[in-house]
């Protein structure tokens, strides 16, 4: 099936399973287009009983999408572009540390935390896992996604502040977290019995510091051009060409293309560049077409991650080991959250229970299933996958459908 076929059947069941959610079910996209695509792959499973011809159909469907490419590749740079050019600016300058702080501290602790508890349950279960496979699926599962978050989070109403820690950190970990993943993997795949911790550092670093470099030169170059002329259809095009020229000179420089997009995003959607390089005209129009992007990409995101579940390999070891690793995976998150917490929550006005209502908003999706998918078989990729999925699957329905009443309870007496 070729590329075009391939994004049409996407793009047109996004559009049924969206008109579902809204008409029916009226739930956040993500909550909603995730239960619908599992029911629908459950109904085609159903169907197989009888007659597999619409199952295999399926699944090969599913297996020409490279799901891993498709997301990291193309689709997260548009996401994180387009949620950090609606994010705060302000409110984001004032929270930077801590949000800094839980993005690199909190990823690096966590990674450790889950890979640590995972490689003694798995021997518990049977299941003889190398330790630094062990560290690879903590770092995957740590970065919380901020496709998830932003989707969710408009609908909790939390306050501005605490809002913008979980947004801000979860657009932040997520470059990170990819960052964190490849360095474990370089050295997981590697030949090499001696890796010194300067390349580990020089890997880091180039892709850290580098992508931010990239975004704020491209934020600066975008803003300057908006600015030197008025006409909101080239403008609106100088953005999309920010993102899309980026992410491939990213690439190309082997720098981290989600850093330099979420840089890119907070620079030219501040509300100075705003005032000063956008007609009000200009400012909508630029608004509604990230949004657009933001909402097509989410549904097909969301019914790609759907329709996974038929290529997996559900074995009974990988359930349980699945099942047990969610309250592993959330109480290592709360762990890796606490000293930061702690230590600025002096500094700055925190919400009460700001650690707990983090921890449960802090929703795993796609980036975590695309890290699993691009794991080899040496590396316990099917083992990992499951595991992956399950907790994705219980963070998006089962924390998603509840964040909202949550984070109501713990901040109603807050003003």
């Amino acid at each position: 099936m070729d590329y075009f076929s391939i994004a049409t059947v996407l793009v047109v069941l996004s559009a049924i399973f969206g008109y579902i959610n809204v008409r029916f079910l009226k739930m956040p996209i993500t909550i909603g287009l995730m239960i619908i695509t599992l029911l629908f792959t459950l109904i085609i499973i159903a169907i197989a009983q009888f007659d597999d011809t619409l199952l295999v159909t399926e699944k090969e469907f599913i297996r020409n999408i490279d799901f891993h490419t498709v997301l990291l590749d193309i689709m997260l740079s548009f996401l994180l572009f387009a949620g950090a050019l609606h994010t705060n600016f302000n409110q984001l300058k004032v929270q930077r540390w801590p949000v800094l702080m839980f993005a690199t501290l909190g990823v690096l602790v966590s990674t450790f935390l889950v890979g640590i508890i995972m490689f003694y349950v798995l021997q518990i279960l049977g299941l003889n896992v190398g330790f630094i496979y062990c560290l690879l699926f903590g770092a995957l599962i740590s970065p919380t996604d901020p496709i998830a978050v932003l989707g969710i989070l408009k609908e909790a109403g939390a306050p501005k502040k605490l809002e913008t820690k979980i947004v801000g950190e979860s657009l932040f970990n997520d470059g990170v977290g990819v960052v964190v993943f490849l360095t474990i993997y370089s050295i997981a795949n590697s030949t090499d019995s001696k890796i010194e911790a300067v390349d580990i550092l020089t890997l880091f670093g180039q892709e850290v510091v580098g992508g931010i470099i990239l975004g704020l030169i491209l934020g600066w170059i975008t803003y300057r051009l908006m600015r030197s002329i008025d006409n909101y259809e080239v403008e609106v095009i100088l953005t999309l060409a920010a993102v899309m020229g980026g992410t491939i000179l990213a690439h190309t420089w082997h720098l981290s293309a989600p850093l330099a997009m979420v840089t890119a995003g907070l620079m030219v959607g501040n509300d100075t560049v705003r005032i000063s390089a956008m007609s009000e005209i200009t400012e909508s129009y630029v608004d509604k077409f990230w949004e657009l992007i933001d909402v097509l990409l989410n549904t097909i995101l969301f019914v790609m991650i759907g329709m996974e579940i038929l290529v997996l390999t559900f074995e009974g070891n990988y359930i349980i080991a699945g099942l047990l690793a969610v309250p592993i995976v959330l109480a290592c998150r709360y762990m890796s959250l606490w000293l930061p917490i702690k230590f600025f929550s002096k500094r700055l006005d925190f919400v009460p229970k700001t650690n707990l209502i983090m921890t449960w908003g802090g929703l795993r999706g796609g980036i975590s299933i695309a890290l699993a998918l691009s794991l080899t078989e040496i590396m316990h990729r099917e083992l990992f996958l499951v595991i992956t999925y399950i907790i994705v699957v219980f963070s998006i329905i089962g924390q998603g459908l509840t964040v909202e009443p949550i984070v109501k309870r713990l901040t109603k007496n807050y003003h």
